[in-house]
């Protein structure tokens, strides 16, 4: 197979949703018609052993929720697919957004019950700045929900979209029939049984015909005439172009626990998905098929396998192949390096790979050389942009609570921060350890892994920080900026990069300083140009 041809049949995508609309099931299904699980283990209920494949940190599987990014790939109809699966919790979003930069479209999950919820909004937000590719998965349909049209209406609303059903319900929740595939013309009936895993279909070409009525009864058969009626009078034709720029979204309904619906949301997106697409960096746009090497790291994990202290890095294939002990530029230390053991995902299985095309992530065992962002190249020097730290929301001190132990305490810090977890700050005046973070439940993880997985304990004391920002200034040596850092002292910190920053402790204070030192920019993520 040539080049070209391994990176038209590759497919990378995330699963974006509010938490518990259902992405981690769906992602588990999916991969059971990809044959690469043999039995799905559901988030809902902690009976099973099993427990889903995509939540591997302890702390995931106690709450039911995922909390760091996975990757999975597998094979479907001849298709490569990598799934990124997000953390949908709003304490995890800034891992979710640096997901978003590595893949060429997104599925949106759901609810049928609860609609369109604030962190999809935020989630789709950043994707419609980004114009990626969106497909709609209203879920949950074997439950009591709100009205199908009412739904498509709110997704427009709320979320800007346009969309255009290829799949519509027949009945819901107790009455839920099945549903009928305006994509491929046929009707799919609900059997309620899950351990069914894969359904079958009856082709029904035309709805007037009384087949039909034979098979859900009159009543429903004249419901599903109306609405598929209405749905050709009302939504526009679906359209590929408009779908590749992002102008219009596919809507498909199903239940992802019952595995219903899922493989005509999997064929449709194995159809119309965009392969591979160019990405920009700061010197010029590169394409996929370009002969050389390039990529980069969204994000790193550390210790995958408890037993053994490793990180991974993530790098998205952007362009060229990746082969495995092949010197590569990382950009940023301007230094050759090599890997024996690149890995593709599986979940938790991992497996060595020799070579890797555009479209893949590829996972690399890091001594701490990699930091988020960094590209790695055969020996041009490019920036790939838009991975930033924003500014914290919650501020806190770290202690040692164990003297015995600081040394593990401040490897662990110093790991989890490179994996993006929270941001760690250093006081000027007094040298103490800030850790700022989008949501307080971040602060149990960092707890939770620095004694579980570095053996060490710490405390956390309140901090009245209202906002961390980075401060420019054009002329380090004005008078101006000393006066600054003379009044401010106390509030001036490093971050990890030693860029120096500002915690400001209210809204008031913020302002007052911006309008006393004019010459200061303050900015409000840690990537300014």
């Amino acid at each position: 197979m040539n080049f070209t041809a391994e990176i038209n049949r590759r497919r990378t995508f995330g699963i974006i949703s509010h938490p518990d609309a259902g992405k981690t099931t769906l992602t588990e299904k999916l991969l059971l018609f990809g044959g690469a699980i043999q039995e799905a283990g559901a988030v809902k209920s902690n009976k099973i052993k099993k427990g889903a494949t995509s939540d591997f940190m302890e702390i995931e599987r106690q709450r039911g929720i995922s909390v760091a990014t996975s990757v999975l790939a597998f094979e479907y109809d001849g298709i490569k697919i990598n799934i990124l699966d997000t953390p949908g919790h709003k304490d995890f979003a800034e891992d979710t957004f640096r997901t978003l930069t590595a893949v060429d479209s997104v599925i949106v999950v759901i609810d049928v019950a609860k609609g369109v919820e604030e962190q999809t909004e935020k989630l789709v937000e950043v994707c419609r700045m980004r114009n990626i590719p969106m497909i709609v998965f209203i879920n949950k349909l074997d439950r009591e929900g709100k009205d199908a049209f009412d739904l498509l209406d709110e997704i427009e609303q709320k979320l800007g979209l346009r969309v255009t059903p290829l799949s519509f319900p027949i009945g819901m929740g107790y009455d839920f029939k099945g549903i009928y595939n305006l994509w491929e013309k046929n009707v799919n009936l609900f059997s309620g049984d899950s351990r069914k895993n894969i359904e079958e279909t009856i082709e029904v070409s035309d709805l007037n015909s009384s087949m039909l009525n034979d098979l859900i009864g009159d009543q429903a058969a004249d419901e599903l005439r109306e609405n598929i009626e209405l749905v050709d009078g009302i939504y526009p034709n679906f359209d590929k172009n408009s779908y590749l720029k992002g102008e219009l979204q596919p809507v498909f309904f199903g239940s992802a626990l019952n595995n219903f619906g899922v493989r005509e949301l999997l064929d449709c997106f194995v159809d119309i998905a965009p392969k591979p697409r160019a990405k920009k960096s700061e010197e010029r746009l590169v394409a996929p098929e370009e002969k050389n090497f390039s990529g980069f790291v969204f994000k790193i994990h550390a210790n995958m396998d408890p037993n053994h202290r490793d990180r991974l890095a993530f790098i998205k294939v952007v362009s060229g192949e990746f082969k495995r002990n092949t010197p590569y530029l990382h950009v940023r230390l301007n230094k050759k390096l090599k890997f024996s053991s690149p890995n593709a995902f599986f979940a938790e299985k991992k497996q060595i790979v020799d070579i890797s095309y555009p479209g893949d992530i590829v996972g690399l065992h890091d001594t701490g050389n990699f930091k988020i962002g960094d590209t790695l190249t055969e020996g041009e020097v490019i920036h790939y942009k838009g991975i930033p730290s924003f500014s914290p929301e919650h501020f806190r001190y770290i202690n040692n609570a164990d003297p015995m132990k600081s040394k593990q305490l401040y490897k662990g810090i110093d790991q989890l921060m490179d994996e993006g977890v929270a941001q760690l700050f250093t006081l000027d005046y007094n040298g103490r350890k800030v850790i700022g973070t989008v949501g307080a439940l971040q602060y149990e993880v960092i707890q939770y892994r620095l004694e579980h997985e570095y053996g060490a304990k710490c405390t956390y004391e309140n901090l009245n920080v209202h906002k961390a920002c980075w401060i420019q200034t054009d002329d380090e040596k004005s008078e101006e900026f000393q006066e600054f850092l003379r009044v401010k002292q106390r509030y001036l910190a490093r971050d990890k990069r030693n860029q120096l920053v500002f915690l400001a402790d209210s809204q008031f204070s913020l302002q007052m300083s911006q309008q006393k030192f004019p010459s200061i920019t303050f900015h409000m993520t840690s990537e300014f140009d």
